[in-house]
């Protein structure tokens, strides 16, 4: 016999049974929309990462063949000048620029590398200039084992020679520094070359093709990175590239 206390449980078992079932079934529609919203902001980071890594790839790729047809017109220019041993050493260095290249596909290098890299680079000039090319450098050490794009130096040097110095009558100069400034690296190259036209610095940037780098070094750093092109004191021109110190250690965490 159910006295009327169990009877009053019992009616109030079967009012609140099914409002927990529906709290519970609106609870599990939550996670499960949550869930939904996760995947998909996974899926879209990784849509992202693969978007960027397929425009780094592109613009690295704009770069090699640009400085491989600059070298081999220099090679050209020696060779009709009869400078037999200046083309011989050309070649050599040529060949060591190749094996950097078809060695290189990390999309981060040591900057040591980048330093010896462009090493090729103006070897490759000072044949062709001979004594009239003066080139100054100064690489602090602590800044050695920062992580860059590759062919951003390179780029920059091959830039200074196109836009400023080929054209200059006389001696020709370029300055290369790179430092530590706080948690950034200071990337500096300044060239006596015959200058910059009158123009804003965004058209200087795009007429000089310096914004394929600026593009590659967003992609890695976002707005902790920056590229600048000025007009010289004494003439000629400067780019200053900064972006964060970053080591391997780091690299690797990401």
């Amino acid at each position: 016999m159910i006295n009327l206390d169990q009877f009053t449980l019992i009616v109030l078992i079967f009012i609140i049974a099914p409002i927990v079932g529906a709290i519970a079934l609106l609870i599990l529609f939550f996670f499960e929309k949550q869930l939904d919203l996760l995947r998909m902001q996974t899926r879209q980071i990784e849509l992202e990462k693969e978007f960027q890594k397929s425009l780094y790839v592109q613009l690295s790729q704009q770069i090699q063949p640009h400085f491989m047809f600059n070298t081999l017109n220099v090679i050209l220019s020696l060779a009709r000048l009869r400078r037999t041993e200046q083309v011989v050493g050309a070649l050599e260095v040529f060949s060591k620029f190749l094996k950097f290249k078809y060695n290189t596909d990390e999309p981060m290098i040591r900057l040591e590398e980048e330093i010896r890299y462009t090493g090729h680079y103006l070897e490759i000039q000072h044949l062709r200039f001979g004594e009239r090319l003066r080139l100054v450098t100064d690489y602090d050490e602590n800044v050695l084992d920062a992580y860059i794009p590759p062919f951003v130096l390179q780029t920059i040097v091959e830039n200074a020679f196109k836009h400023g110095l080929e054209s200059k009558m006389g001696p020709v100069e370029l300055t290369i520094r790179c430092l530590r400034s706080q948690k950034q690296v200071l990337l500096t190259v300044i060239d006596n070359g015959v200058g910059l036209k009158p123009i804003s610095s965004d058209e200087m940037i795009q007429g000089h093709g310096l914004e394929n780098i600026r593009k590659r070094l967003h992609i890695f750093f976002g707005e902790e990175s920056s590229l600048s092109l000025s007009a010289g004191t004494q003439g000629g021109a400067v780019v200053e590239v900064r972006w964060p110190y970053t080591q391997e250690e780091i690299l690797k965490a990401h």
